[in-house]
């Protein structure tokens, strides 16, 4: 099989990112599903279960924040985060932002009538602005790469 030239390596990874991007998005909803539908932690399993939250949270915003895609060469990663890709990452993560700030607002008000604990506010305002960011970034990104 011919090795990709960095142009065509460059494109596979973009396309790639603009496909997997809401998907991990809704993969990160989806988790919080499982994290409030169960009990506080108490046994090994749910310290795993919220850990496992912690580093794909991590993970997706260090990737969010500079395009991830750490296998490929420098070379590669720079052709794939050219200007419309950097101009659409800052968009979707000022969403992220305004979003997150919007759900502390809205926790804040929420507190007044009812409880509500530290740790499900910083799941629900991570969740919040991580998946408002990975989707906007995702759309914008396949909108493009249809127009273009």
């Amino acid at each position: 099989m011919a090795r990709l030239s960095d142009t065509e390596a460059a494109e596979k990874l973009s396309r790639g990112r603009a496909r997997m991007l809401p998907v991990m998005a809704i993969l990160l909803i989806t988790q919080q599903g499982a994290y409030f539908s169960q009990s506080q932690a108490e046994r090994l399993v749910d310290h795993v279960r919220i850990g496992a939250w912690f580093v794909l949270s991590a993970v997706l915003l260090l990737a969010l924040a500079n395009g991830g895609a750490w296998i490929y060469p420098k070379r590669v990663r720079d052709l794939a985060n050219d200007e419309s890709t950097r101009a659409h990452r800052d968009k979707a993560l000022k969403l992220g932002f305004i979003n997150a700030m919007v759900t502390c607002l809205f926790l804040y008000l929420v507190s007044m009538v009812s409880r509500v604990e530290a740790r499900e506010a910083i799941h629900v305002i991570t969740t919040v602005g991580l998946a408002s960011a990975l989707l906007s970034f995702g759309i914008m990104e396949r909108q493009a790469l249809k127009d273009g």
